[in-house]
């Protein structure tokens, strides 16, 4: 399977690239290394991606900004962070994407578990990972020619078994699943 992973240097692609390169062809995408650069908050850098990479599979994403502050810090500009990175990034990815995913292709999007379990100088993160999610559930009702969407919500990184993380993108991607938002330790 060719898979095209967006955010392959991050803390998640670190983890899963080499995971999933012993079973399928990675091309890494981002914002400042990979074999192509993507901006997620572009809609123009976006297309010119998948104009430039052909035959894809499977597309996950693991990159996103997203502010960290208290709600008394939290501004609309600093809300926009997350949502034009991580948010619109991923939607955008999904609605350009799903013109040139092969048949049977699928989307693996990354939120967390903020949508579900918020805590203290957060709330950005549980806006943005619950529409992540919202998404996903609504648009694999949508998706055309066979194309499949889930979202991995893991929890915090560092305490996640790593099996468990990779075992949950492996399973979006090789797995038929649809609509899934795959929990992972909360």
């Amino acid at each position: 399977m060719r898979i095209l992973l967006i955010g392959a240097t991050g803390t998640i692609g670190k983890i899963i690239h080499p995971e999933l390169a012993k079973k399928h062809e990675i091309i890494s995408a981002g914002r400042n290394s990979g074999d192509f650069r993507i901006d997620l908050s572009d809609t123009n850098s976006i297309e010119k991606l998948f104009r430039e990479v052909k035959n894809i599979d499977a597309c996950i994403c693991v990159a996103g900004d997203c502010y960290t502050g208290d709600l008394l810090s939290l501004d609309e500009e600093k809300l926009n962070i997350g949502i034009k990175n991580k948010l619109l990034g991923q939607v955008n990815l999904v609605l350009t994407g799903q013109k040139y995913l092969n048949n049977n292709g699928s989307f693996t999007l990354t939120s967390g578990k903020m949508a579900d379990k918020p805590v203290k100088n957060n709330i950005s993160k549980a806006i943005v990972n619950g529409g992540i999610n919202s998404f996903v559930l609504s648009a694999s009702l949508e998706l055309e020619r066979g194309i499949r969407i889930n979202a991995i919500s893991p929890g915090k990184v560092s305490d996640i078994p790593i099996e468990d993380l990779i075992n949950a993108y492996s399973k979006s991607v090789e797995e038929s699943i649809n609509g899934e938002i795959i929990k992972v330790n909360y």
